[in-house]
């Protein structure tokens, strides 16, 4: 799937462009029962296909699904966002995922092409970005920056938490990526500058920023994840219509630190920029002229940097 423009008004959403998955299968207390339903993390999945019938074999589906539910689940403190979630599967083009919509953190719908093999859903990223909407709030239009961005960072550092993503892969797509989330001539700030790069990846920048500010402000006891979790227990999940404030306070006393409402200040209502190839440095990640990274531990960053991406321990 090309890059898409930004969501219509309301509480639906569409996944940018991002780095490939790889779902780990559901372990045997998540299989399906005969009438579509899959329990992950307390979340009971109704799981549905458009036409009644799936593009391709059931299990394969099911495997994906789950192990995308179970991804976003330990990154949320080991328990899905929502309690109950409706995945519609709609049969869509030939090969791969296409584009999925969320809605209100009660049904997600996803394209699925009547070729799709195990290698597609291995290599899919769509679906866990798409779950990822149901463990925030849902914002005014001028805030879908926010609710996008977090969805396009949580994705990839989720996915290498639970080993299915390398840092190199992760470090190198940001590498690649977050410069379009970056202000140009005119830029207002990320509440008044409502394009595609700005929404999207300005939205990664600004949660990218905001987890290496509580890592640093807590000496790296702290991170994101804790604010994402201190929101969800505060009642912020995608059901939830809440306030940028109510966000920005709820997830700073989760971490005791006021990193997002010091970022708030600067990226949301300012057109803040970030000097990323500094920002590099710092954290030791080493472009190489082909677009490639590698790292250099010896950066004052590196421990935060491989924090970031450490996979999870069992």
């Amino acid at each position: 799937m090309g890059c898409v423009a930004s969501p219509a008004q309301g509480s639906t959403s569409r996944a940018p462009v991002a780095a490939a998955a790889a779902p780990r299968a559901p372990h045997a207390s998540e299989s399906a029962t005969p009438e579509g339903e899959l329990r992950v993390g307390g979340c009971a999945i109704d799981l549905r296909y458009d036409d009644g019938e799936p593009p391709v074999d059931p299990r394969l589906i099911e495997s994906w699904v789950a192990a995308s539910a179970e991804t976003v689940a330990a990154y949320t403190g080991d328990r899905f966002p929502v309690p109950t979630l409706r995945v519609t599967v709609i049969a869509g083009g030939r090969r791969g995922v296409g584009f999925g919509l969320h809605q209100d953190g009660r049904r997600i719908k996803i394209w699925v092409g009547t070729h799709a093999t195990s290698e597609t859903f291995a290599e899919d990223w769509v679906l866990i970005h798409e779950m990822f909407h149901a463990a925030f709030p849902d914002l005014a239009r001028e805030h879908k920056w926010m609710q996008e961005g977090l969805s396009t960072y949580l994705e990839p550092v989720a996915r290498a938490q639970q080993g299915a993503l390398t840092p190199e892969v992760v470090w190198s797509k940001w590498v690649r990526m977050m410069d379009h989330g970056r202000p140009r001539l005119g830029d207002r700030g990320l509440d008044r500058t409502h394009t595609w790069g700005r929404t999207y990846w300005g939205g990664a920048l600004f949660w990218l920023m905001a987890d290496l500010e509580i890592r640093k402000r807590t000496g790296n006891r702290k991170s994101l994840q804790d604010a994402v979790v201190g929101i969800l227990e505060a009642g912020g999940n995608g059901r939830a219509d809440w306030t940028t404030a109510r966000v920005v306070a709820e997830g700073d006393e989760a971490t005791n630190t006021r990193a997002l409402a010091d970022l708030y200040a600067a990226m949301a209502e300012a057109p803040g920029d970030v000097d990323l190839e500094t920002l590099w440095d710092e954290l030791g990640v080493v472009v190489a002229a082909d677009g490639s990274v590698g790292f250099d531990d010896t950066a004052p960053l590196a421990d935060i940097r491989r924090s970031m991406t450490a996979p999870r321990e069992s």
